[in-house]
């Protein structure tokens, strides 16, 4: 196999990939993937579970390396983590002996190493107001309820003041209620900040009010199987919901998925043959 090339790819902002494929442990999690994300956009990577995106997301991270093909992040190869991007997984993920606002403190460490101990507590108050928790400043993560461990998370990562934000299904585990209020404050934190974001899930709903653009990948191996622009104007009420245009696309999309497991059904179902 040849190597990746090195080379960029002539865009120089957002992100670019490149005849994407990995495999875990000789079996083929994604195949031949291609494609851009603007400075700004707000993209979906909508699939059933076992599809790739997670793995898509790590990829994305530089956590994890391609086993072939390249990606690009402002016209640089990615080839490991960095401050550029920032993740927010579906698990909180907050260092649970530091107090919310020392998880703050601590991304400010990295992101603003020039600034003291005070200057960060002062910076992590204000990010921990933005997403409402300045109250909740000096609580351990484990005193605290999902949601609010989540918004933590999210105040995190934009502390480190990455241009690229990538979401894991951060809203999976969290009942109706918490998942809304966290859905309209990203997408408020998105309007005020325009981060590109990348953002996991499996709810078709979730994809289509938050994004500019879904994603659509399906299983065995992970492949981009459509991609759809989001018509609905911003910003977005929850109004939309009823609109026969928001149930038309639901519909549109259960569908492609619904095509493509029949096809890989019958791709991989070996004929039988009539006894003579």
């Amino acid at each position: 196999m040849s190597s990746p090339s090195t080379e960029s790819s002539g865009s120089s902002s957002g992100i670019e990939v490149l005849r994407l494929k990995f495999a875990y442990q000789g079996a083929s999690v994604l195949s031949d993937i291609s494609l851009h994300i603007g400075e700004g956009e707000f993209v979906s990577l909508l699939g059933p579970s076992g599809c790739g995106k997670t793995t898509l997301l790590r990829l994305l991270a530089g956590l994890d390396s391609p086993g072939a093909g390249t990606i690009f992040h402002g016209g640089e190869q990615i080839q490991g983590p960095s401050l550029e991007r920032g993740v927010v997984f579906q698990n909180y993920s907050l260092f649970p002996w530091l107090t919310l606002s020392q998880n703050i403190e601590l991304a400010l460490s990295k992101s603003h190493q020039q600034h003291d101990e005070s200057w960060r507590r002062k910076h992590a108050s204000d990010y921990l107001d933005r997403v409402g928790l300045k109250d909740s400043a000096a609580q351990y993560p484990s005193l605290l309820s999902g949601g609010m461990q989540q918004r933590g998370a999210i105040a995190r990562a934009l502390a480190l003041g990455s241009p690229v934000l990538l979401m894991d299904e951060p809203f999976g585990a969290l009942d109706p209620v918490n998942r809304a209020k966290l859905q309209d404050l990203l997408l408020d934190v998105w309007a005020s900040t325009r981060k590109t974001i990348v953002f996991v899930t499996h709810d078709v709903e979730e994809a289509l009010y938050l994004a500019d653009r879904v994603v659509m990948l399906g299983s065995s191996p992970g492949r981009i199987i459509q991609e759809i622009t989001i018509p609905f104007e911003r910003p977005r009420s929850r109004h939309i919901f009823q609109s026969r245009g928001f149930v038309e696309l639901s519909e549109r999309i259960d569908g492609l998925f619904r095509e493509d497991v029949l096809q890989r059904i019958e791709s991989e179902s070996v004929p039988v043959r009539e006894a003579i």
